[in-house]
């Protein structure tokens, strides 16, 4: 009979891969098991080779973002729940950050690119429901704005995550999406308020 996989080793040859990548470390497949319980063959066993892991590697980084976004009620403020998408965004790549670091490395495959396309269109639908709550003007594309507050998380993951400045900027993000939501016909004071309660969902 089979032997049923333990998800605690798959999960930790994962990890471990991705913390090699970040310290530059060659990653091998005696190198990734050394000084752990298994061996060599659990790469074939849990991933059918290296190949196998690079993709699993980038693909834990976007499971990991979708089952935080999923943690994300809908309200009824759409501003809010954008801003609140967001901070779970940064929540996630700052308990996770060498697979953070991974996510968006193209020259690993993905094993499920619409999965990780689907964590961007979660917030093009919270845009779109700005938009039908009259919110943001009508001329305002879902898309594109999504992709503008995106730009600003993935900057300010990017810049903490990998050091060069302090976790205390991430409050930045408050002031730069209030203005590109306000810019996108927002009123000012409403947009501050949702903006801030939304931004709550990161941790102090």
């Amino acid at each position: 009979m089979a032997r049923s996989k333990n998800p605690r080793i798959r999960s930790m040859l994962i990890e471990r891969a991705a913390h090699m990548l970040r310290m530059r470390r060659p990653v091998t497949l005696r190198a990734l098991v050394a000084g752990t319980e298994v061996s060599t063959m659990a790469v074939y066993t849990y991933f059918d080779g290296m190949d196998g892991l690079w993709k699993a590697l980038r693909q834990e980084g976007f499971t990991r973002l979708a089952a935080k976004l999923a943690r994300i009620a809908t309200t009824s403020d759409p501003v809010r729940d954008q801003v609140a998408l967001g901070a779970a965004y940064l929540r996630n790549a700052l308990e996770n950050p060498d697979l953070y670091r991974v996510m968006f490395d193209a020259s690993f495959e993905l094993e499920d690119a619409a999965a990780a396309d689907e964590t961007l269109h979660r917030l093009v639908d919270a845009v779109q429901r700005a938009k039908t709550d009259g919110r943001f003007r009508a001329d305002v594309d879902p898309l594109e704005l999504a992709t503008q507050a995106w730009a600003i998380g993935h900057g300010l993951a990017t810049l903490v995550t990998s050091g060069p400045l302090p976790r205390e900027t991430l409050a930045y993000g408050v002031p730069m999406l209030t203005a590109l939501f306000v810019a996108a016909g927002d009123d000012p004071e409403r947009c501050r308020r949702s903006v801030e309660s939304g931004w709550d969902v990161l941790p102090s």
